[in-house]
């Protein structure tokens, strides 16, 4: 049995934005994930936080979304920043060498807070 797989946006605030994510992080859910932070993008938000404490499972899809959306938001002069990375997801981005090119934070809050700083600071 798979956990049912939800993507929310609860912030947004100029051109950042917020996107949670929860339940199994794979094949299956992947498009929908590019899908939903695409069109964020193009909504204004080309800065991402993506929020991932309820992620349960990720696989080599996820990761390929998780790198073109950062694509993406780069060609948008964005970013994308992630936020409470579960364990076993933090070993794998650091495995593959994701963690050098895509900022972390223990939190959403903390990320947000970072991420105005930057805008502040740039």
């Amino acid at each position: 049995m798979t956990d049912a797989f939800h993507i929310d946006v609860p912030h947004t605030d100029g051109t950042l934005a917020v996107i949670a994510l929860s339940g199994e992080f794979d094949v299956a859910t992947a498009p929908a994930v590019r899908a939903r932070a695409l069109d964020l993008i193009a909504a204004g938000h080309p800065d991402l936080v993506a929020d991932l404490a309820d992620v349960t499972f990720c696989d080599s899809s996820g990761l390929g979304t998780l790198l073109g959306i950062w694509r993406c938001a780069k060609d948008a002069n964005g970013s994308l920043t992630l936020a409470t990375i579960p364990e076993r997801l933090d070993r794998l981005l650091s495995v593959t060498g994701m963690d050098a090119f895509l900022p972390a934070y223990p939190s959403t809050r903390t990320a947000l807070l970072a991420r105005q700083d930057n805008r502040f600071t740039a």
